[in-house]
């Protein structure tokens, strides 16, 4: 039985359609929201698909109204699928109030403390869930999918793509915490999220499933040297050199002068969404 989706709005965009939309989640135990662009091709054929992962406080609304990407999707004929960064509404104590941490703050992972196991189920939300909700609703060739995204949403892009490199064929990432182990906002999120036991959160930690299996494609990284959030938290050079340690083919550009900003995002997200769909075609 395929799963309902309820409309809350379309607008015509690029001579496609930018939609939002709402679905009950049994992986997040109730009401989700993601936005879906559909470029013109798809009124008459199946497209290649990306989904685009947020940072830390953002919404289905972030990217898809500040980095500029429906123009270029429309050309490339691809569908841009913007999740929320988590559950809402959860009722559950401390899930609020944080912006580094509950709702806002999933971190793409499936929780196993309790009581965020009950709903922060976002790993298998975003592979398993959302995917067959996109593939009942909208003219997307599964076969062609993509991911990407924006620090903790990099993070989310890269784990993802490592751990499911048949499902998600192309790989991107904007700011990404690549080595959440390592750093103050993965250690905190996992520590609730995963318990103590350190050995658990390397199952999300992209520097070190790169070095399990990497990934069969190119990963694009752009990073901001400006960006407030690089020494402390984002430290791409510790991706970058497990990447050299296993021969993983990574293109990270350094980009003066740019912050962490949809500033920064839009001023590349041309690029990023050429690369998804040179391998995408290729397929």
């Amino acid at each position: 039985m395929t799963a309902s989706i309820e409309t809350i709005s379309e607008q015509r965009c690029f001579g496609g359609t930018q939609g939002f939309y709402r679905h009950v989640s049994s992986r997040c135990g109730g009401s989700m929201r993601f936005a879906v662009f559909q470029p013109p091709q798809a009124a008459k054929e199946a497209c290649g698909v990306l989904y685009y992962l947020a940072g830390l406080t953002c919404t289905e609304e972030t990217a898809t109204i500040k980095a500029g990407a429906q123009r270029v999707a429309a050309e490339l004929g691809l569908v841009l699928v913007m999740p929320d960064t988590s559950p809402r509404d959860t009722g559950i104590e401390g899930a609020t109030g944080d912006w580094e941490f509950g709702e806002g703050a999933g971190f793409y992972l499936d929780a196993s403390q309790a009581p965020w196991s009950s709903r922060f189920r976002m790993y298998s939300y975003i592979t398993d869930e959302l995917p067959a909700l996109i593939a009942a609703h909208f003219p997307v060739d599964a076969s062609r999918s993509g991911i990407f995204g924006h620090s903790m949403g990099g993070h989310g892009a890269l784990t993802i793509a490592l751990k499911n490199p048949q499902r998600y064929r192309s790989v991107s990432a904007f700011a990404p915490i690549v080595a959440p182990s390592r750093v103050p906002w993965g250690q905190k999120a996992f520590s609730h999220y995963l318990g103590a036991d350190q050995t658990a959160w390397y199952d999300y930690d992209a520097s070190e499933l790169v070095r399990r299996k990497p990934f069969p494609g190119t990963i694009l990284i752009d990073q901001g040297e400006a960006d407030k959030f690089l020494e402390g938290q984002l430290k791409p050079e510790l991706f970058e050199q497990a990447c050299a340690d296993v021969g993983q083919a990574l293109i990270l550009r350094r980009q003066a002068g740019y912050d962490h900003s949809y500033y920064f995002i839009s001023s590349f997200m041309e690029d990023h969404l050429r690369h998804h769909a040179r391998v995408l075609a290729d397929l």
